[in-house]
């Protein structure tokens, strides 16, 4: 197995595999229960998350989608049971609304920080097509034995991005909604008056201990919920929340619009 993958232990039954040589500093994460393990998106496909996460627990495998972006779901071909939101489950099925040619120009745009596994050969390299074993609602929950994970719909940054959240532990594993970087909304697929309501609605969950994001910084205080809520808040008030109107720096992160 390489190294490409960094295994980060959250709780004894929690890991953070880390794919932080690329530019993505792309976070995946294993949730163990006594049944079953959740695996929070499969990562770049750059190297084989299977092993790791075999190395970890040797449970049968659901993987959680975030949402249907090229580097959420890199792995899942290795894998059967696949969740997904109702509203991204199309692109799942028929593909990204993205040529091929263009993912594997974005994977190597930038030098990798660390080397790629010596099997990596970005000609042979593919998005993943597939149908998704269970449809998402808000609300569904996904129960791994002894822990109970709960899919919360939190659409804007793709039409169905979801959220997971541990009930067990707090733990609140956000995708790309939230995380230390430029939050993107610019996308023609992207709603910004959406992102604002999905921020508002998991800023009102009063049980959440930490965030794990799906990029950069893991181990986020649940203060930066509050801090991009404010921060959607000051551009709507400014008449601005729309697509087009530009890049808004603030402490942690940036919105673009």
């Amino acid at each position: 197995m390489s190294d490409w993958f960094q295994i980060s232990r959250i709780d004894d039954y929690t890991f953070a595999l880390c794919e932080h040589g690329h530019w993505e500093r792309m976070n995946s994460y294993l949730l163990i229960g006594n049944t079953h393990a959740m695996l929070v998106d499969t990562g770049l496909g750059i190297d084989n998350i299977k092993n790791v996460v075999k190395s970890l627990t040797q449970l049968p495998v659901i993987v959680a989608t975030t949402h249907v972006h090229w580097d959420h779901i890199g792995g899942h071909s290795l894998f059967h049971d696949i969740c997904v939101h109702e509203q991204d489950s199309e692109w799942l099925r028929n593909g990204i609304p993205l040529p091929v040619s263009m993912v594997r120009e974005m994977i190597i745009k930038e030098e990798f920080y660390k080397k790629p596994p010596k099997e990596f050969d970005i000609s042979r390299y593919s998005v993943f097509t597939g149908e998704p074993a269970r449809i998402l609602e808000d609300g569904d929950i996904i129960d791994l034995g002894g822990r109970r994970i709960i899919a919360i719909h939190t659409p804007g940054h793709s039409p169905g991005h979801t959220c997971y959240f541990d009930e067990n532990h707090g733990y609140l594993f956000s995708g790309d909604l939230v995380y230390m970087g430029t939050l993107y909304c610019n996308y023609p697929s992207t709603d910004p008056i959406q992102y604002k309501r999905s921020i508002d609605k998991i800023s009102r969950m009063t049980n959440i201990c930490k965030v794990f994001p799906s990029h950069n910084e893991m181990h986020l205080s649940k203060d930066i919920i509050d801090k991009v809520k404010a921060a959607f808040e000051n551009i709507e008030s400014k008449g601005v929340l729309r697509h087009g109107s530009g890049c808004f720096k603030f402490e942690d992160f940036s919105i673009l619009l």
